[in-house]
């Protein structure tokens, strides 16, 4: 009998961990599944090498023609469907993180395209009450369907096409090409909050999977997904966590970063850089420890984001700042994250065991409502979401306050939680972290229903479930 036959585009880093770096990829090759995986053409040869075996093909996922073709191609009706379907969202669910989008994009649009943001946000506010216009939009797109796959879904003739988003990427044009071929297609919901900020799909998918049960709602009720098309599998991606496959020793880790093993680790996870500076945070902070202002001695390892290493010179300014802290001052430290390559850059499952690590030994966990406030939950780590205002934002840049983002959905659900604290201000934050330095176990148990609420299976079986999810779409019911 001739195997069935999977295409799965891997267009991030972090889908690169979703599928590769979990059980799912391993439990469809195990059922006799072939898997052909497409990814940045440049790291072709240095994923096969890392992830190859038998009946895993690695092929290019040719991202720089399907970027051209989105440049040359129409590109402003493009650009205008595309700001139209993830601005579109119903109005069922809580659109504050679409919100706050729109208006990032109206303040810093070209002055062409900003004539045309009245009528466009009169379309969107029909749109969130609209049904039948929502799905107008949805079909609208697939007008733009090059022939970039052709040639390879005619040499592998797959049973399905799996992407990490429902095509709110460029992955849209793999996906909208192979249902106009009348192969099946599905997703994968691979961040916490993919799902209450990007909207509607970007092509034809017949079926999706998500972490939970607060997921499969926003996507029914905010992206009118029916509810037979959506699964919960969970994260995958955090399966290493619960199994703690990724955790380094810590006498280890220490020595890695020069941490003092007799000093408190504060660690802070720079986040929603696109919106605001972290600087004021990371600088607050900094004061903190090197002053001795905590209840304990302790000192702070600063994670940088991977923004801060994209080709943009304010993220770029903001990242040498806070390594100039780290060499001036006493008991601060820098971790960059290490980048994957090509195009997938700095968001990457290459250091694994250093987030794994830098959260299951901090004693007091700090961001800004990052996702990793759930991944230091599962580490059961105490957090603290670091929302203190830019007084001067990024200069001729939307900058949006971080006292200002507390509702937006996946930071409302950790407030509400109870698993953490927010620190608004300085005063704040010395009392938040003092808290957790003085009292650890503070809020674990909330914390403890806050990971099962959000991620659902905790116990390291996402990858299977989810792998499950697709041999079942296969028509292939006994997992191995």
């Amino acid at each position: 009998m001739t195997p069935k036959r999977v295409m799965i585009s891997a267009d991030h880093g972090l889908a690169i961990v979703y599928f590769l770096q979990s059980d799912l990829v391993p439990t469809l090759l195990d059922a006799g599944v072939e898997v052909i995986l497409l990814t940045d053409d440049s790291l072709k040869e240095q994923i096969t090498q890392r992830f190859g075996r038998p009946g895993l093909t690695i092929e290019g996922l040719r991202l720089q023609q399907a970027r051209s073709y989105f440049l040359k191609k129409d590109p402003s009706i493009q650009w205008w469907l595309d700001f139209l379907r993830r601005a579109g969202a119903s109005n069922g669910i809580n659109l504050e993180a679409v919100d706050s989008f729109i208006r990032q994009v109206e303040a810093e649009a070209h002055p062409r395209r900003r004539r045309l943001f009245p009528l466009m946000k009169v379309l969107v506010q029909a749109m969130c009450r609209s049904k039948p216009l929502r799905r107008w939009l949805v079909n609208l797109q697939n007008r733009y369907t090059p022939g970039i796959y052709t040639d390879l879904l005619s040499t592998y003739r797959p049973d399905m096409v799996v992407a990490s988003t429902p095509g709110w990427r460029l992955d849209r044009y793999l996906l909208r090409e192979a249902a106009r071929q009348g192969i099946p297609t599905g997703a994968v919901i691979v961040g916490w909050d993919n799902s209450s900020s990007y909207s509607l799909k970007g092509a034809p998918v017949d079926w999706i999977t998500c972490w939970s049960e607060i997921q499969k709602s926003e996507l029914v009720n905010g992206s009118d997904w029916l509810p037979e098309q959506v699964s919960i599998g969970g994260i995958p991606s955090y399966d290493g966590y619960f199994r703690k496959e990724w955790l380094m020793p810590r006498e280890e880790y220490f020595r890695l970063h020069n941490l003092d093993p007799e000093r408190k680790l504060i660690s802070y996870a720079s986040s929603f850089v696109s919106f605001s500076p972290n600087i004021q945070n990371v600088e607050a902070l900094a004061d903190l420890v090197t002053n001795d202002r905590l209840s304990q001695p302790s000192q702070l390892l600063i994670r940088l984001h991977p923004n801060h290493f994209m080709d943009v010179e304010r993220f770029a300014a903001e990242r040498e700042q806070i390594r100039k802290l780290a060499c001036e001052l006493p008991h601060v430290h820098v971790v960059e994250p290490v980048p994957l390559g090509g195009e997938l850059g700095y968001y990457s499952g290459e250091d694994m065991p250093e987030k794994s690590s830098m959260m299951a030994y901090s004693d007091v966990f700090t961001t800004v409502y990052s996702t990793m406030v759930v991944e230091a939950s599962v580490h059961g780590r105490p957090v603290v979401s670091v929302c203190i205002d830019s007084p001067v934002g990024w200069p001729g840049k939307y900058t949006l306050p971080l006292s200002q983002i507390g509702g937006w959905p996946t930071h409302s659900r950790f407030r509400e939680s109870g698993a953490g604290k927010v620190a608004l201000n300085r005063e704040q934050l010395i009392q938040a972290i003092n808290t957790y330095l003085d009292n650890p176990e503070a809020d674990q148990l909330a914390r403890q229903r806050f990971v099962e609420r959000e991620c659902t299976f905790t116990d390291g079986t996402a990858g299977k479930r989810t792998a499950a999810i697709l041999l079942s779409k296969l028509g292939i019911n006994d997992a191995p």
